[in-house]
This record gives structure tokens, sequence and C-alpha cells, in this order.
């Protein structure tokens, strides 16, 4: 069977984290960008790079890029000048240690946010560093007696636990540093830094590479992450859900035109980074509308994608074979055409098959796409969307999920009705859209958009940031701005827009979490009223929501199926 005949399976992965810098000060809050981008956005671009047949589609969001492109400079700037390094954990790893017992304290529990079974018990010495400190948790007198010796030792041995699987396995400083094992030495310490700086280096050009060589489809999303439908109006929660209690008010202000700014500004981050327009953009979360769906007419986007539950509202109870609802959609009179992903084959990579054998959990997911497609009849224009987290789901998985991803790209790169393709793909080879009557709008997370808005916490959110846009815009009118101030202010403004802090707020979510996120959000909202002279409102110096949940995942993704979601939903 030819390869155009076979039935393409779409690998689509989701790189997505929030602005953590606080652009007042350019420092990080949080690592996870790094952590992140050293693990799994290097593991994902390896085996991409191993397996020749294979083809994926790669999505990274703006505000994620500039991030990875700040800490590129700020760690080539370390390495050539000694300069500061603007992210806490990062300088401690440099040198900059703590002096007193509560700071020395913060950061080793600093140290223990990983997965005890993938990330630290399989590292003996690692694990027993963590005992260590939970046991001076426990009696803080004996911090005392902490050196600088054991907190390089525990911040070296943290770095390299959130290393790529490739990494570890490839690196020779790295295979030194695991062999040594303890008693690091300030020159390990830098070297460390070095192998993070060089990762970080490559990223962005190995990337490109595999775009050029059409391996890899990249998409972008609008610039900070924003659930676009509910910037442009709402009530559209209502039609998937409504009983839905909306936050007071009409709407966003102007959430059109900051619809626009974002999706603008998101191009224009991805062309800065890869070198070539994208022909595909994941609205984030998978949230759209027929609204949002014109936006990307107006930027030619060919191609978006949302979950499978979107779909089946908008169908209200029409049944359509599964070749069908597997194929790309043009709804209403848009000429963007939608993808809808196979959400039970998407949460089986992100929450069934981390405990399973690697062979076994591929033999389950291709035997479940086998299924569709027998029953399809091998229906021509078949596409199997698979759509997921792409950096979450690994710290779950042995080994990073090496062997998982590995087995999976050679499997289907190899199988005899089955090719690895992209969306792009997909619209090149002539697939013929089908006609949707309606679009009921909806996200990724039950079809729905209760993840971001309905819920007391949520919509308190919502009326924080409504108010902080009515400030920006009475202050636009009577001030006159520098380019430079007015560019500041928008980017701000962009930031405090993002999804991830409504995403967090909800009493289903854990209480850390919760507060970190909201921490975050009213940090990202007092600068946005300095930037415009503003005093901020009192309100912003108390928490806007707490949590008390244990979600499946710690709350990082979110299952479409109840059988997944391993907690409340």
């Amino acid at each position: 069977m030819s390869a155009d005949s076979r039935v393409k399976v779409v690998l689509m992965w989701h790189m997505h984290q929030p602005q953590y810098q606080l652009m007042d000060s350019g420092i990080y809050q949080e690592p996870w960008v790094y952590l992140h981008a050293i693990k799994d956005y290097v593991d994902m671009v390896a085996h991409l790079e191993q397996v020749k047949a294979a083809r994926a589609v790669i999505n990274f969001v703006p505000v994620l890029l500039d991030q990875l492109a700040d800490y590129i400079e700020q760690i080539r700037e370390f390495r050539a000048k000694g300069a500061p390094l603007r992210d806490p954990l990062l300088a401690s790893l440099a040198g900059e240690l703590p002096a007193t017992a509560a700071a020395r304290l913060a950061l080793m529990k600093l140290c223990l946010r990983a997965n005890r079974k993938r990330l630290i018990e399989p590292w003996p010495m690692y694990a027993q560093l963590t005992q260590m400190v939970d046991w001076l948790d426990a009696h803080r007198d004996a911090l005392a007696y902490i050196n600088d010796d054991f907190l390089r030792d525990l911040l070296i041995w943290y770095h390299l636990a959130w290393l790529g699987e490739t990494v570890r396995r490839n690196d020779e400083r790295v295979k030194a540093l695991l062999q040594k094992a303890h008693g690091f030495g300030e020159a390990e310490a830098r070297q460390m830094i070095d192998v993070i700086g060089d990762l970080l280096d490559g990223l962005f050009g190995r990337y490109r590479a595999l775009q050029d060589e059409g391996r890899v489809e990249l998409s972008f999303s609008p610039y900070a992450h924003p659930l676009v439908p509910l910037l442009i109006d709402w009530t559209v929660a209502q039609e998937a859900q409504p009983e839905v209690e909306l936050p007071p008010g009409d709407a966003y202000p102007d959430g059109q035109g900051r619809a626009r700014v974002q999706l603008a500004a998101g191009h224009a981050s991805f062309m800065r980074h890869f070198g070539r327009a994208p022909r595909g953009c994941w609205l984030p979360e998978g949230g759209i509308s027929t609204a949002a769906l014109h936006l990307l007419d107006d930027l030619d986007i060919e191609w978006t994608a949302s979950g499978g539950a979107v779909l089946t509202h908008s169908l209200n109870g029409e049944e359509l074979d599964g070749a069908v609802r597997l194929g790309p959609f043009r709804i209403h009179d848009t000429r963007v055409q939608c993808f809808f992903r196979d959400d039970d084959l998407s949460d089986r990579i992100a929450f069934r098959y981390a405990e399973w054998r690697a062979e076994d959990a591929v033999n389950d997911l291709v035997g479940a796409i086998e299924t569709r497609i027998r029953a399809m009849n091998h229906a021509e224009g078949t596409v199997i969307p698979v759509i997921l987290d792409g950096e979450n789901a690994w710290e779950y998985y042995a080994h990073n999920g090496f062997y998982f991803l590995n087995t999976l790209y050679e499997r289907l790169s190899t199988h005899p009705i089955l090719s690895l393709g992209t969306f792009a793909d997909v619209l090149d080879h002539g697939a013929r859209p089908h006609p949707l009557p309606q679009l009921v709008a909806g996200s990724w997370v039950y079809g729905t958009f209760s993840t971001w808005i309905g819920s007391k916490d949520k919509n308190r959110a919502w009326e924080q940031l409504v108010r902080a846009k009515q400030a920006v815009d009475e202050a636009l009118k009577e001030r006159t701005l520098t380019p430079a101030q007015a560019a500041a202010i928008d980017q701000q403004l962009m930031i405090c827009e993002g999804s991830d802090w409504f995403w967090w707020y909800g009493d289903y979510n854990p209480p850390q979490s919760v507060a970190t996120f909201d921490a975050l959000y009213r940090a990202h909202l007092r600068h946005l009223f300095s930037l415009i002279g503003v005093p901020p409102p009192d309100c912003l110096e108390q928490a806007l929501g707490t949590g008390h949940g244990e979600p499946a995942r710690g709350g990082t993704m979110r299952a479409t199926h109840g059988e997944f979601q391993g907690g409340p939903a």
C-alpha cells in the first residue's frame, strides 16, 4: 500500500508555559520554562531526529518561545561575562547560595519538586538527599549544620533528574556527573550550567532543521495563550453550558480587538524564532467559536483544531460515521479547516499508559486505531488526530517516556495501513472538508469553557482583568505615550489575558498550585497598573481564590473522559 493511501495519524504535541518572569524586575518566579526545555523539548526533538520516518506537529506558545530566548541570552551573558542570572534556582546552581536557615530550607524544598517515583527514586543518591531534606524540614534546629556542599549536591542532582533521557544517554559531561554522584564542587556546578546552556542554545535550530526538512510542522498560538472565544464574547460559554454563571457585565472590553492583538503578536513571535509563516494555529485550550475562526481567516491560517467533545456538541445528536468524524471540517462561511482530536486516544497517552510497559502501551494504542479503521472500512482521506500536552505527561513515565515514544514512532512509521503525518500533509493531499452547519463553542476539556469561567473564583479573576483593562483604556485616553511605553503596556496586558490564571482557580486544584498562580496573576496585574500610573486596587493584595483538591497529574492536564480523571473534575 502506498504512503498516500494509508490512513494519516497526526500526533500533535502542545508545548506551553505561561509568563513566569515579572516584567518590572526581570526575575523568574518559577523555573519550569528551562526545566521543561532541558527535559521535554530536548527529548521530543531527539526522538523525531532519531526516527527518520517520524512526523509530528509541534505547537509552541509564543510567550514560552520568548522566555526560552531570554534564558538563552542570560546564560550566554553569564558564561561570557559572569552576568547575574535572573532565575533564582539557576542562580543558586551558579553559586548564589542563600545564607539564612529559612532561605536554605526553602531552596532545598524547591529541589524536591519532582515526581518521586520517576525522577527521584531511580537515583539512590538523590533519593537519599531528599530523605534528608524531609528530615530537616521536621527537625529545623539541625539546619545550622547544613553547608554549601550539601546544597550544591542537591542542586546538581535536581537538575540531573530534570534532564531529558536522551541527554543522560549521550552527553559525556552528564555521564561523568552521574558516575561521581556526590561531593560535587563549584567546577561541576559550572559544568551543569554549561550543559543547560548548550541544550537551550541548540533548541530552536534543531526544530527549525526538522521543519525545513518537512519532518515536523510547527504551529503557533496567540501570544500569551488567551481564551480567544471568551475574550471576544464570554457569553459563548453558554452554548455548551446554558446554566453557566458568567462574570458581571456584558463582556471583556474590546475583546475582539484584543484577540487580534494576541494573534498578531503570536504570529510575529513565531516568525522571529522559526523564520517562516505557520500554516496552522492552535487556539489556546482548543477553544474555538465561529467568531474566533473568522479571525484565523483574516490571517490566512489554513487549519486549527479542537476537542472531539466540541464536535459532538455541534452535531447535536446527529450521527456521523467514524471516517467523517475524523476528517477536517469547514464551519459556516469560514475558510479555515478544523480538525477534532480523538479524545480517547489522546487521554490514553496522557493518563493511562504511564504505568504500562512501552510495548504493551503502543500495542494498545495502535490496536485501538486499527479498530477505528476497520469500523470506517478504511475510508479514503481519514485522519486520526491525537493531540495532547507535550511536556507534562512524561514526568509520569519511566525514563521520561523514552521507550514509549521511540516505540510509538517506530511502529507508526512502519505500519502497513497507517502513516504518520501532519495537518499540512492532510490538506496538501487534497482532503475534502466536511461541512458543519453549526459550531457549539467549546474547548478540548469537556467541550466546554468550565475550566476557565463560571465558578466564583474564576469569575472574580475575570472581574479583576476587566477592571485592569478599563483602567488601561482610561489612561490611554488621558496620556500621550512613547512607542516604548505603549508597547510595554500592551505586552503586560497580553500577559494578564493568558488562560493559565483562570485554569488554576477552583477548589478542585492543589492549594499550593493555586497559591502560586494566584500570586503571579496578581503581581502581573499590579505591574500593569503601575505602567499606566494608577494605584492598583487593594483587593490585589489578597488571594482571589484557594484550592484543596488532588486532581490527576497535579492539575497540569485535564482529561475529557471520566475514566481518566483520577480526581475531581
